[in-house]
């Protein structure tokens, strides 16, 4: 099975400022796709530099040619469908049919309450979600929308020429739960996982690895209880998140092993968060991009 190699851009820096040449870099050195973060401020970076992600990845659209480009993840928490949409199909249309929405339902991070509203609960997270991404799929393939819902309304929005990729963007769903392993296989071209976050400080790699391994099962019968084939479905990993964070951009050696576990058990891409220095992204820039140039030919060899 063939296994993609992706990174992540943390939009941190100012575009003038070395935010333009980390994507132009991310094409050189052959990553398939560059995805960036969609949060109004995140973690440890709160009180730092944070960019907007839908310019980001305007700017990034125009500057590079072929490389891949997408969200992970988009949310509703600070996000409308009606007006995504609208954005989603302009970058779309920039890009020249390069981009891949990553989707999540989110969390109670700092955007749950950005504007000014109570976090929801997690039913309602996941009843918003699914609200959510089907209003989004009519949006993005339907010429006029006209919606009335529990959380999400559309009046005659339009969306007209609608995406370059037909019959719209591809969707990435990160789920793990019932509800948002539903949606992933009606809706998702893709699945995300970031692995189970229980494991993340106490977990093993073993006990990673069942994990993810189970949710690729449950995923599985999602897709067949709708009567879909899950195996064209790429299935996304987000590193950093799992017991080896800290050591799988050690060394290219290490890599290569975490990868190969990964890629036996159903996984198709890898995504790697570009290093930022004095942060939990910190690693060597010479062994990351080592890993980009040389680490799908070692997996293969």
């Amino acid at each position: 099975m063939s296994l993609r190699l992706s990174t992540v851009i943390l939009p941190v820096r100012r575009w003038h400022e070395g935010g333009r040449d980390q994507w132009l870099r991310a094409e050189q050195l052959g990553f398939h796709t560059a995805y960036t973060y969609d949060h109004l401020s995140w973690r440890t970076f709160r009180d730092g530099p944070w960019f907007g992600a839908v310019p980001t990845l305007t700017a990034a659209a125009a500057a590079t040619e072929r490389l891949r480009l997408g969200t992970l993840v988009t949310s509703p928490n600070f996000r409308h469908p009606v007006t995504l949409a609208k954005d989603l199909i302009t970058l779309d249309d920039v890009s020249g049919g390069r981009i891949t929405l990553g989707i999540g339902a989110g969390g109670n991070g700092f955007d749950a309450t950005a504007l000014g509203q109570e976090a929801w609960s997690p039913r309602e997270r996941a009843d918003r979600f699914a609200e959510f991404v089907a209003l989004l799929d009519r949006l993005l393939t339907e010429g006029s929308v006209s919606h009335e819902g529990t959380f999400y309304s559309a009046e005659e929005a339009r969306n007209i020429p609608g995406c370059m990729q037909e019959p719209r963007l591809p969707f990435a769903v990160a789920a793990t739960g019932p509800r948002g392993l539903r949606l992933a296989a009606r809706y998702g071209q893709a699945w995300v996982t970031t692995g189970d976050p229980k494991l993340f400080e106490d977990g093993t790699p073993e006990q990673s690895l069942e994990a993810v391994r189970g949710q690729l099962a449950r995923l599985d019968k999602a897709c067949a209880e709708i009567g879909r084939d899950s195996e064209p479905m790429e299935k996304i990993l987000l590193t950093g998140f799992t017991p080896e964070a800290n050591t799988v951009l050690a060394s290219v050696d290490a890599f290569v092993d975490f990868a190969g576990r990964h890629r036996e058990l159903g996984i198709t891409e890898l995504v790697i968060h570009a290093p930022i220095p004095d942060s939990d992204f910190a690693a060597d820039e010479a062994v990351f991009e080592k890993i980009a140039t040389e680490a799908l030919a070692q997996l293969d060899s």
